[in-house]
């Protein structure tokens, strides 16, 4: 008897152990602060991944499709976390339309008028996405595609890279572009996203990083509350399709003036013909001081969670979009709606339109040479 009663107490002991080690693996599979978790598949099969970037501060998550920014949380004035990207909390919505909420965007961010564009007298037809333009990289852009994650910083939780080989005539764009993208977040709250390209045939390229911020939180409301000061003397006027006419026009005496910090909500509203075509801001302002190094650009803050944002980048532009086409067709990750302006864009990019705008900055990347840009989101709480 006393040999049957070792052989139960055994046996418990194993089927209780094995509760207990599926139990963990239960918890460790769901929890949302692991450093690397499977959120799902695309509908071509791929899986896609979700990491996590972390300091003592700050909680930034990024997924695999489109190298997407879901989530940064930073501390606001009473020392809580607060999301202020704009996203979604699982990823069926990301497969889905959506406007771009966080994604790197490219082969060209921005409109290219009638999709076309020429290099060494050969013309190249890209198919029209938005309003008889070619938006963000067309039908299928950087923002719809699965990354290759070539390195993590699965120790520290600092920094990821992404990797990503765009075929020739992918989208219509000429050359096998490789393209990396660094994204990390330092000591000092600053989440740094470094670009690297090269290409076998010529090609145009204009990459951004498209996170929709709201710094009193993702479920806040509107951002016209939001100061915004821009270092830029000149914008670029549009026309009809929300692309450049080619002027540079002086910001002073126009609702485009952000020299000194305002309001967002300010002027937005004016009878001005160029907030009419934007329904608001959506527009590229020339930045100052463009030389190809980083320099500070830009700064956001909200009065009522005490959190500010510098921008610093190597880039000639800005685009400042408003979410003004926000219709509260998406669900916010409170369960709430994103309304028109609950979100607000700083694009930092080349000019739109360039390739076909003698007057721009270029945007053609040649075989041999390497492309590398910079830019930096910064957190002061």
């Amino acid at each position: 008897m006393i040999n049957d009663l070792k052989k139960i107490l055994k046996s418990k002991k194993y089927f209780y152990s094995f509760i207990i080690i599926k139990i963990l693996i239960i918890i460790s599979c769901s929890n949302p602060n692991q450093s690397k978790v499977l959120i799902g598949k695309m509908n071509n099969g791929e899986e896609v991944y979700k990491f996590l970037l972390k300091n003592d501060d700050c909680e930034i998550e990024i997924i695999t499709l489109g190298g997407i920014v879901t989530s940064i949380k930073v501390p606001d004035k009473n020392n809580k976390l607060l999301d202020v990207a704009l996203g979604f909390n699982s990823l069926e919505p990301y497969l889905d339309d959506h406007p771009y909420f966080g994604a790197i965007v490219g082969r060209y961010a921005n409109r290219i008028d009638n999709g076309k564009f020429i290099i060494d007298n050969i013309e190249y037809n890209l198919d029209l996405n938005n309003n008889g333009t070619s938006l963000h990289g067309g039908i299928k852009g950087f923002d719809k595609v699965n990354w290759q994650v070539s390195g993590y910083d699965d120790i520290n939780n600092r920094f990821i890279k992404l990797n990503y080989l765009s075929k020739d005539m992918e989208e219509g764009y000429p050359g096998n572009l490789n393209l990396y993208v660094i994204y990390s977040l330092s000591d000092e709250n600053e989440l740094i996203v470094e670009y690297y390209a090269d290409t076998d045939k010529t090609t145009i390229l204009n990459l951004t990083q498209h996170s929709y911020f709201n710094l009193s939180g993702e479920s806040s409301g509107d951002i016209l509350n939001h100061n915004l000061e821009i270092y830029a003397d000149s914008f670029l006027p549009v026309n009809k399709k929300i692309i450049p006419s080619g002027e540079i026009r002086n910001v002073g005496g126009t609702p485009f003036d952000f020299k000194n910090s305002k309001k967002i909500g300010r002027d937005i509203n004016l009878d001005d013909n160029q907030l009419i075509l934007g329904n608001g801001y959506d527009h590229c302002w020339v930045l100052n001081d463009f030389d190809g190094s980083v320099r500070k650009v830009a700064t956001a803050s909200s009065d009522k969670s005490g959190i500010k944002m510098e921008l610093y980048t190597d880039q000639p532009g800005v685009q400042l979009y408003t979410g003004n086409f926000l219709s509260g067709s998406l669900k916010s990750k409170q369960d709430l709606k994103y309304e028109k302006r609950s979100g607000f864009c700083l694009e930092t990019q080349h000019f739109p339109n360039s390739p076909n705008e003698d007057s721009f900055p270029s945007t053609y990347l040649k075989p041999g040479e390497k492309f590398k840009s910079k830019t930096v989101f910064k957190f002061i709480f």
